[in-house]
């Protein structure tokens, strides 16, 4: 019972996490906003409906092929994210105040 009330939560709260990465890709202004949005709260959402699923199917031999896919997930993500930003940068297609020329050679932030 109290199981089933927590996987409820995990799946709900997943749910939230990826309804708010999809508004942020489509409301988000340029590349890197979107890049963040696609990236982080997504992930983040689908490993919360992972976990409230194996939590449903604690028993079941397909709760590792449900680690593997969060596991997948977690190693793919900055890679995507990484490859995106580069070549948006390397595209120009950047807004001018966010990220400076000097910035992406040197590694500098102010």
């Amino acid at each position: 019972m109290i199981i089933d009330v927590i996987s409820s939560i995990l799946f709900l709260t997943g749910a939230v996490f990826a309804l708010t990465a999809a508004l942020g890709i489509i409301r988000f202004p340029d590349t890197l906003t979107r890049m963040h949005a696609a990236t982080k709260p997504q992930t983040m959402g689908l490993l919360l409906l992972l976990v409230g699923a194996i939590l449903r199917m604690h028993d079941s031999v397909d709760v590792w092929m449900l680690v593997l896919a969060g596991l997948f997930a977690m190693l793919t993500a900055p890679v995507v994210a990484h490859r995106v930003g580069r070549v948006a940068y390397q595209e120009q297609r950047l807004r001018d105040q966010t990220i400076r020329l000097e910035d992406m050679e040197t590694g500098n932030r102010d």
